[in-house]
């Protein structure tokens, strides 16, 4: 059919039939294949300590005392590599301290990237008849960067004001290197599975990788988790919510005259709502989910392919990370109530404004980010202390990193002036975020 092509003519057009051809496909042949000396050494035998082993004793399972060792000492410690994770670390560093990142898949970006959703909702809003870009700072550097890429980054000329949609793989290249040049320590495919704690204070840290399990200490530890992973395991109190969970997709082999959602002619991106409201935090959901979420996609494909000027299309990819909305909110200093976080003027200690489609915009204080009775941990991103109508607009990828970049200000703040977030001085917090882009109002 004129103006579509298949999965192999697509991926000939972006060029990666010659990458392939690149790195010599007659080298990757197994059986041409010969181990080199340094990789004949390197096998040598090793057995583990036994005793690190949980054992089974009289049908229940115990996991012996043993001491893990400390990958680094840190001034900031950041769990979580999406879109809050990303800003908290780059915010810190601007202020010169040592920074830690972990992040447990391969990339940066979270949802935003590894779960396709590409949709920079509430970048920009109506104020006064004009567009304000009210997502700035680290999010409006990802935009001007991504804008540098040209058709491969973003949908639509960002100068007008118009929310873009990315390419997650330019995105992900993006936040790669801007995370690259902040100078932060990175541990990538590590997970964050517990809190060091000293009393009510956190001090950093354990997470569990291929090299096992390992601890980071920090004198503040920024909790970009998403689902408060760390807060919660530190004794913070939080709200537990079921909510609707998705899986997306991008359909390629388009007609290049389509218009579509995405910077690539001929692919659009499908979001999903989910079937009905879900645990976030059971495994044996996710699991569930995600199975009957593949069978679901890949069947609506084929009916589609099944229309007429459809027929070339095919299932470009499938999201790596199921699509969470809500979990944990912490109950922090500060209670974002709807009613009350419309309003301009009620909370002193703004640190930025989200916004997202006809809602109304959301003024964020500091607050909602300092949980009650747990010190030296800050909340960022989707679980910060709000109700569900407000967590409607500051979980868009615009407001994650909105409260990503004022909790690693605010951790750099608190390690630079000795003392706990609760204590962080607003003056300072919100002329600092200024000074770096942030829009406050």
């Amino acid at each position: 059919m004129k103006n579509s092509y298949s999965r192999r003519e697509f991926i000939n057009r972006l060029g990666l039939s010659g990458v392939a051809a690149g790195f010599g496909a007659g080298n990757l042949l197994a059986d041409q294949y010969k181990p080199g000396k340094e990789e004949l050494e390197s096998g040598k035998i090793v057995k583990d300590d036994k005793g690190k082993s949980a054992v089974l004793r009289s049908g229940k399972i115990f996991q012996p005392e043993r001491e893990l060792q400390m990958k680094c000492d840190v001034d900031v410690l950041v769990i979580g590599g999406g879109a809050a994770g990303v800003a908290a670390a780059i915010s810190a560093r601007k202020l010169g301290v040592n920074v830690a990142l972990v992040e447990r898949y391969g990339c940066f970006g979270g949802l935003f990237t590894g779960g396709l959703v590409l949709c920079l909702i509430g970048t920009y809003r109506k104020i006064d008849g004009k567009s304000v870009q009210i997502a700035s700072g680290v999010n409006g550097e990802l935009i001007n960067r991504l804008a540098a890429l040209g058709d491969c980054g973003i949908t639509q000329n960002w100068k007008e004001g118009k929310d873009p949609n990315a390419d997650p793989e330019a995105a992900k290249y993006v936040l790669n290197e801007m995370v690259r040049e902040s100078g932060a320590k990175v541990f990538m495919h590590s997970w964050g599975v517990d809190a060091i704690m000293d009393g009510d204070k956190v001090r950093g840290a354990v997470f569990e990788s291929k090299s096992g399990r390992q601890a980071i200490l920090a004198k503040v530890v920024v909790d970009a988790s998403g689902d408060g992973d760390m807060f919660a395991a530190a004794g913070a109190e939080y709200a537990k919510y079921s909510r609707y969970i998705g899986l997306v997709h991008r359909i390629g082999g388009l007609p290049a005259d389509k218009k579509v959602n995405t910077p690539i002619k001929g692919v659009k991106w499908l979001n999903m709502r989910g079937d009905a409201t879900e645990d976030g935090l059971d495994v044996e959901t996710l699991t569930r989910l995600e199975m009957d979420y593949r069978k679901k996609i890949w069947d609506s494909v084929e009916k589609f392919r099944k229309t007429p000027g459809n027929e070339n299309a095919f299932l470009l990819d499938v999201a790596s990370q199921l699509g969470v909305r809500t979990t944990r909110l912490l109950k922090g200093v500060t209670y974002m109530a709807y009613d009350t976080a419309i309003k301009p003027d009620v909370f002193k200690d703004v640190i930025g404004v989200a916004s997202g489609g006809n809602a109304n915009p959301v003024y964020i204080p500091y607050g909602a980010l300092v949980p009650k009775n747990v010190d030296n941990v800050i909340a960022s991103g989707r679980c910060i202390s709000m109700d569900l109508k407000v967590a409607e607009t500051c979980r868009l990828v615009p407001g994650c990193f909105t409260t990503g970049m004022a909790a690693g200000t605010a951790a750099a703040l608190a390690v630079k002036d000795n003392c706990v977030p609760r204590d962080v001085n607003i003056d300072k917090l919100q002329k600092t975020l200024k000074e770096n882009g942030a829009y406050l109002g």
